[in-house]
């Protein structure tokens, strides 16, 4: 399945919301208290990796925030961007910086990245026209090798295709994939895998004025999901009167009170939300 269309370069208001960050270190380390182990981040490095042809791994963005090289092992975010950031970074390595325009890296390099725990951040950029679960599983094992990742805490989300790559990732994978908790946003997947989210908590995003990709796509995966009894029923966060772009007010917390009462509440930032969940 393919959409065309071609995504808006997002622009970000300098000052986030106080509301960003809602959950207390305290509330987060009751859950997770080895994180509070972590060295603080003072402001990390956000490094770019071109396309390797020998292993056809996609080209990527990773961050390493401040005190990285104490030797802790840190969460990874994995971050999925949309179709307009597609791009070959092998063939011109000016391609890669598509990959800044929105979302988390684009917080990260406006230096308004700042969950209450310092996390490593993936930004992979695809070059092949869609998101491949098969690949997106090799990406993660190659980050995992490379850096220092706490396995048990591994976080994946994307926007729009981004989006239907988060739901496919999991969708395929299940409690094979490495991912603790996945948050796709403005996005859709098969409803026929259900049953593989059993165990992988979701929390999904969408603008109800959606032109792009209809609401009902995240209305019917998380509807096949609670059919299936999950451990954790999966969530729906839906804006009123907003567009495609319900990625930006997410992903910097200002989405927070905008939300409509007709679904699931925006209480708490993602970050916070991913790190209460750990890999069993």
């Amino acid at each position: 399945m393919k959409l065309f269309f071609k995504l808006p370069f997002i622009f970000i208001a300098a000052p986030l919301l106080i509301a960003f960050y809602s959950c207390s270190e305290e509330e987060i380390g009751k859950k997770n208290g080895s994180l509070s182990s972590l060295p603080p981040d003072t402001g990390g490095e956000h490094v770019a990796e071109h396309l390797l042809p020998e292993k056809n791994i996609y080209g990527h963005y990773i961050y390493l925030p401040g005190g990285y090289d104490s030797g802790s092992e840190y969460p990874l975010i994995v971050f999925l961007h949309g179709m307009g950031e597609i791009g070959n970074s092998q063939n011109n390595p000016d391609e890669l910086s598509k990959v800044l325009r929105g979302g988390i890296p684009r917080l990260i390099e406006k230096k308004t990245w700042n969950p209450v725990f310092p996390a490593l951040v993936a930004s992979p950029q695809c070059h092949e026209g869609w998101w491949n679960a098969k690949k997106i599983h090799q990406y993660i094992e190659y980050i995992a090798a490379k850096y220092k990742v706490d396995m048990n805490r591994i976080y994946i989300t994307g926007l729009s295709m981004g989006g239907y790559g988060v739901f496919d990732y999991v969708g395929v994978y299940g409690d094979s994939s490495y991912v603790a908790a996945a948050a796709p946003i403005c996005g859709g997947g098969n409803v026929k895998q259900g049953k593989s989210y059993q165990n992988i908590p979701i929390w999904a995003f969408h603008g109800d004025a959606d032109p792009t990709v209809s609401i009902d796509r995240s209305i019917e995966m998380i509807e096949a999901i609670n059919k299936q009894n999950p451990v954790h029923k999966a969530k729906l966060t839906v804006y009123p009167n907003v567009g495609h772009d319900s990625w930006t007010m997410t992903y910097d917390g200002t989405g927070m009170g905008k939300e409509s009462s007709d679904y699931d509440s925006f209480s708490e930032d993602l970050y916070s939300w991913m790190l209460k969940y750990t890999k069993e």
